[in-house]
């Protein structure tokens, strides 16, 4: 059963390389001049070669395709497409959405008009392009993307696993996690107004460091010697907080925000995080409760088997985002 438990824990933490990168689909339709549209079409590999074109609004048609480009995870090509008439009241979406592994994020930037982003979905692949964007569907937008960074965000999702096996006590987690989620909004915030910045890949860097710097604390933990982790683990949650916030930012910038409603997407994106940093803490708490009812000798060598399986997949992304 230890064994089992510690095989499992091993190919959780072997998070793929990608990391903090939002991945989806994304289709940006950006107005020119006049009738005249630009189309960018990202598909994610291995899907980019195989996708279809998206549907454009009725009256639109390409008229040539100005690029392409294939990078190691995604396809982009951009097109120039002329429209006959307006595009509010039409439909924009994918053929054949049904066969995708991936979701779709569509913008929408009309001259003169406030910047729209909906989200694409096997049960929704088609969406309508307001004349006045609609704050729900923006706020609903924002929110389900902030929880899926966070939940496939691997390094901010192994942090928050970290700092939970780090603290005993649910109300020392509580405290942490706070700390942590005030910390991210600040920068989150201001990096996204254009307030404070920093370089997106040193961030990257220091964010694997810092997941790093939790697995050794975690290691190096003996009872009645309590390190600075330890003793003030809201003010560790806090610092570091600080730094995937920049993170956090940088998923923000791959979609951009809807100019008449950044309040909204802002609040509803960081809403979303903190949904899903609040089920990732949970779990995590239940997963542990559950061990420590029935295999209760086991819980040290899990916490040491995932505490080293975080440690190590996080010098990867380090050694990754440093030099590579």
């Amino acid at each position: 059963m230890i064994r089992l438990c510690l095989a499992l824990l091993c190919l959780l933490f072997a998070a793929p390389a990608n990391a903090d990168e939002l991945k989806p689909g994304y289709i940006e339709f950006t107005q020119t001049q006049g009738q005249t549209w630009k189309l960018i079409w990202r598909v994610p590999q291995p899907a980019g070669n195989a996708a279809k074109s998206p549907i454009l609004p009725d009256g639109c048609a390409v008229s040539q395709q100005l690029d392409k480009i294939s990078h190691t995870d995604a396809v982009t090509i951009a097109f120039e497409v002329k429209c006959g008439g307006t595009v509010f009241g039409k439909l924009i979406g994918l053929p054949h959405f049904s066969a995708s592994q991936y979701d779709v994020l569509v913008r929408v930037a009309p001259l003169g008009q406030p910047v729209q982003v909906m989200r694409l979905t096997p049960s929704t692949p088609m969406a309508e392009i307001w004349a006045t964007p609609d704050r729900l569907q923006v706020a609903r937008t924002y929110f389900v993307t902030g929880v899926q960074h966070i939940l496939s965000g691997y390094d901010h999702l192994l942090f928050v696993v970290a700092l939970v096996l780090l603290i005993n006590g649910f109300f020392a987690v509580v405290k942490a996690i706070t700390a942590f989620t005030i910390a991210h909004s600040i920068t989150l915030v201001g990096t996204t107004l254009g307030v404070i910045g920093l370089p997106q890949r040193p961030v990257e860097a220091v964010i694997a460091l810092s997941i790093m710097f939790l697995a050794v604390e975690i290691v190096k933990r003996r009872p009645g010697k309590p390190r600075l982790s330890e003793r003030l683990p809201w003010a560790v949650a806090f610092v570091f907080g600080l730094l995937h916030g920049f993170g956090f930012a940088g998923a923000l910038k791959e979609i951009g925000l809807p100019e008449s409603d950044i309040a909204v997407a802002l609040l509803t994106f960081n809403l979303g995080v903190e949904a899903g940093q609040l089920a990732i803490v949970l779990a995590t708490l239940a997963a542990f409760a559950v061990v420590a009812r029935y295999a209760n000798r086991a819980v040290p060598h899990i916490v040491k088997a995932a505490s080293y399986a975080i440690g190590i997949t996080a010098s990867f992304w380090f050694i990754e985002r440093s030099f590579v």
